[in-house]
């Protein structure tokens, strides 16, 4: 059977999904952009509070709506102390992101509002949707840190009201106050993270917001989807195959082993972008920020992914082959002392913007996906009772 005939397009690659104002990307020329703002000007002079407040609202805040946003995260950190009783009943050694798709899901128990989603729709402007996006965004950094504290048999830390959201996460996660630059730094990540047209997860966002499912479920869809090691995770399996490699001298033969073999080379490559990521570059500006401030001293593994990037530019440059977000982000996130496993529950605290705004825009125009298929089964054929056959 011919898919193309059929208008089956595996993947779905490049069939429009639906209609979004919120993020753009040109792959030729390496530009994303948040509600028309360059994500380099973003990552650069914004916050993860301002970002997440553009992508959900669309436009640059006021002073004032900002100001009244980021206390409304701040007073929204904590959560029921049954959602971490939840926590200490799950294995010690279940993925985080297990955790984290589990007790997001439960959080309309505790915060109760579907029945205000009715076959009707419902307002994207209501009271029930801000303060969802309120609570949801605000409990995520505050979920992850609990379950790493959790699964190593002591109490999670509290979160605290006179931090930003970035020096909060990482106090919760390091129980010490953060250090201004990598507090920084980590609200760099944030940005860089918090969005990125319809990517898997997106999609699933969409896909369950549209059947006007209550949003904690629609993000806990989403955090499944990019629990995937096809979606989020490939910034742990960088680190991996850095430490596989060893040193600087043996880059070039592991890498020619590599590609011989025609395996993954983990943080090259993206289905959209043929240049070098924006966001990649971002973030290795950001590690020698790290690097700097202290004094040279950063993960012997940058040296290895450096020499690795050289040696790729020859090899997989003309292929359109380039460095994308995960090949350094997991270095930072290292280097910040985070623990491998917890990466990809990063990148879901900062994409929940992304899937909230998406989810908002959703309900604002709704339709409930309803795709079709290109059938390869038998025709009509009779059924045959068991004493026949």
């Amino acid at each position: 059977m011919d898919k193309v005939q059929n208008g089956y397009v595996p993947g779905l690659k490049g069939v429009p999904a639906t209609e979004s104002a919120i993020s753009y990307l040109d792959g030729q020329v390496g530009l994303l952009t948040y509600r028309g703002y360059p994500i380099v000007e973003l990552a650069r002079h914004s916050t993860f509070e301002e970002t997440a407040w553009v992508l959900i609202n669309g436009e640059l805040p006021q002073a004032d709506h900002l100001a009244r946003f980021d206390a409304d995260l701040r007073a929204n950190r904590r959560v029921k102390y049954n959602v971490r009783d939840i926590m200490k009943f799950l294995p010690i050694d279940g993925h985080p992101m297990e955790a984290l798709q589990t007790c997001v899901a439960s959080l309309g128990m505790f915060y109760p509002g579907q029945e205000r989603m009715t076959a009707n729709g419902i307002s994207a402007d209501s009271e029930f949707v801000e303060q969802m996006i309120v609570k949801i965004l605000a409990s995520m950094a505050t979920l992850v840190a609990m379950w790493e504290h959790i699964r190593r048999g002591d109490d999670p830390v509290q979160p605290r009201t006179d931090l930003t959201y970035a020096e909060n996460f990482l106090y919760m996660m390091n129980e010490r106050e953060p250090d201004p630059v990598e507090a920084r730094i980590m609200d760099a990540c944030l940005v860089l993270h918090a969005e990125h047209t319809i990517n898997a997860s997106t999609f699933s966002a969409l896909v369950c917001g549209s059947t006007l499912a209550p949003p904690n479920l629609v993000v806990a869809s989403a955090i499944g989807t990019l629990a995937g090691p096809l979606h989020g995770g490939a910034n742990q399996r960088v680190l991996n195959m850095l430490d596989e490699i060893g040193s600087v001298e043996k880059v070039s033969d592991w890498l020619d082993q590599r590609l011989t073999n025609k395996q993954v080379v983990w943080g090259f490559g993206h289905r959209e972008y043929k240049v070098k990521d924006p966001r990649a570059d971002i973030l290795q500006g950001l590690l020698e920020q790290l690097r700097e401030h202290r004094s040279g001293q950063i993960s012997p593994l940058y040296e290895i992914a450096m020499a690795l990037e050289r040696c790729a530019e020859e090899r997989l440059a003309p292929k359109g082959i380039f460095p994308n977000v995960d090949f350094y982000s997991g270095l930072l996130y290292e280097a910040l002392g985070i623990p491998r496993d917890q990466f990809t529950p990063i990148f879901a605290i900062s994409r929940t913007a992304g899937w909230l705004a998406h989810w908002k825009e959703q309900i604002a125009n709704n339709r409930i996906f309803r795709p079709t298929q290109v059938y390869t089964g038998y025709d009509p054929r009779s059924y045959k009772p068991m004493s026949t056959r």
